[in-house]
């Protein structure tokens, strides 16, 4: 429906009409102007007969004018907000080996950060009533999204997400420490961050150890996922990765200490296991919420008491070129 947002800007509208009326209520003192012959001044009376609607015309651009200040909006029936549902942080590696590609997916090998990109845009669009957030880490951890409601965003800044714009090394207890800072204001029981890296923790303030006692202490769980293929030799062929460059333990202890769980990805069937470990997270109750659609429309009467002025001028200039 159609309401306004500021109906009292209506008791602004008499005003000209109160201004122009304060004269007229003073009367007058002087003597009437005797003119010997109405003559001379009947050509000048025709010649500003059309200024007789000058005021009519002048009122109509001011009602327009505050009809745009009263702010005329649509406003749409509420809409229900998600009120149940968890509050679950992406920590994605996003550094210079997650471009190699040792991964299959569907027959066909790709790069690690392509399988990343494909199956969690799934992942998060299949999250309804949870709100999604992104960070993007390599050298320095960076909050590429905060949490919300608008899945598909998050989605989409994943999916646009370049490869190492976050460094070339792996500070994986740094992204952990940023998803605590951005988690600890939400309920407790609806706390998860899942962490995704190909490699080990070899920058950052924060080892992976000291950062899932603090996950575990702000009641934090933690899932993580190796993504590593098994590598190319200098033939191309595809080799075994040695435990050098994928830190699992260390991503195993994350996992354990915080209540978490560890997944290894060479493919796309763990990713599926970690789907399946949050879906039976029990969801936190929140504060029920509403929201109303509103469209405004102030720009109607502006506009067009704006396009009246124009008329305006336009005409009155060309009264002046014939006169």
């Amino acid at each position: 429906m159609i309401e306004f947002a500021w109906p009292f800007a209506a008791l602004l509208l008499p005003l000209p009409l109160i201004i122009w009326a304060l004269p007229a209520a003073k009367g007058s003192d002087e003597t009437a102007l005797s003119v010997p012959s109405l003559l001379p001044y009947q050509a000048q009376a025709q010649a500003h007969a059309p200024q007789r609607h000058l005021p009519w015309v002048l009122f109509l651009c001011w009602s327009l004018l505050i009809a745009g200040i009263a702010r005329p909006q649509w406003v749409g029936e509420p809409q229900p907000l998600p009120t149940a549902g968890r509050d679950l942080l992406l920590a994605v590696d996003i550094s210079g080996s997650m471009g190699d590609d040792d991964m299959v997916w569907e027959s066909t090998r790709i790069t690690r950060i392509d399988l990343v990109k494909r199956l969690l845009s799934e992942f998060i669009e299949a999250r309804e009533g949870d709100r999604v957030g992104l960070i993007l880490f390599g050298t320095r951890p960076y909050m590429q999204a905060p949490l919300t409601f608008d899945r598909k965003t998050v989605a989409t800044l994943l999916s646009e997400a370049p490869l190492g714009i976050a460094g070339g090394r792996t500070a994986i207890g740094d992204a952990i420490g940023l998803a605590i800072k951005h988690l600890l204001d939400r309920p407790a029981e609806s706390r998860v961050l899942v962490l995704l890296t190909d490699g080990a923790s070899n920058t950052g303030e924060l080892t992976p150890k000291r950062a899932a006692e603090i996950a575990k202490d702000a009641g934090i769980r933690v899932h993580t996922i190796g993504f590593a293929g098994r590598g190319t030799d200098f033939f191309g062929r595809l080799r075994s990765l040695s435990s050098s460059e994928l830190d699992e333990q260390s991503l195993q202890d994350v996992a354990a200490v915080t209540g978490g769980q560890y997944f290894r990805a060479a493919a796309g069937d763990e990713l599926q296991r970690v789907y399946e470990q949050i879906d039976a997270l029990e969801p936190t109750e929140q504060d029920p919420d509403t929201v109303r659609p509103i469209i405004s429309y102030a720009f109607v009467p502006i506009g067009l008491a704006w396009c009246l002025g124009c008329l305006l001028l336009i005409a009155h200039a060309l009264s002046l070129r014939i006169s």
